[in-house]
């Protein structure tokens, strides 16, 4: 099983009817490819098909591979400025972007994160971007924790793994 499902890469070909990308391109890559038949679909919610194919989870290998094939409306230019390692940043951020929209974090909003993982961390980064005022993350882990501070985590908790 081959593992990964933050990626970008360098677009080596394309098919002929694509015009958004062409080889030499830089791209992020969404890792979930739905069905778009089914309700979900249908009506916009594209990320919770049942039938979702995504990156590194059973059956479909993930992304740390010399190559992939994926359909170009999941592929999105990068610009200039983003190194690659950065645009595989764009689907873990997006997690966090969405947490915030989901809880309406602005100015006047206190946040507390569960998990200092890299979801936790981009989550920190966002709600930061979106102005919340004090974040607050917790975790069972110090290294994690410290590095949850360095990106801006106002207060973090050190959680026991004890009962």
């Amino acid at each position: 099983m081959v593992i990964g499902h933050e990626c970008a890469g360098i677009i080596e070909e394309v098919g002929s009817e694509v015009k958004h990308l062409v080889p030499g391109d830089r791209a992020a890559l969404e890792p979930g490819i739905s069905c778009w038949r089914c309700e979900a679909c249908k009506q916009g919610f594209y990320n919770l098909c049942p039938d979702m194919k995504f990156f590194a989870t059973p059956p479909v290998h993930g992304s740390l591979a010399n190559q992939i094939v994926h359909p170009a409306y999941l592929c999105f230019k990068l610009p200039d400025n983003l190194t690659l390692e950065e645009g595989a940043m764009c689907e873990p951020l997006s997690v966090g972007i969405h947490a915030c929209r989901r809880a309406s974090v602005g100015p006047e909003t206190n946040v507390l994160i569960m998990g200092a993982g890299p979801i936790g961390l981009v989550t920190v980064l966002s709600a930061r971007a979106f102005g919340a005022p004090r974040i607050i993350i917790a975790d069972v882990d110090e290294e994690r924790l410290s590095m949850a501070k360095k990106v801006g985590s106002d207060e973090c908790i050190l959680v026991s793994k004890d009962s």
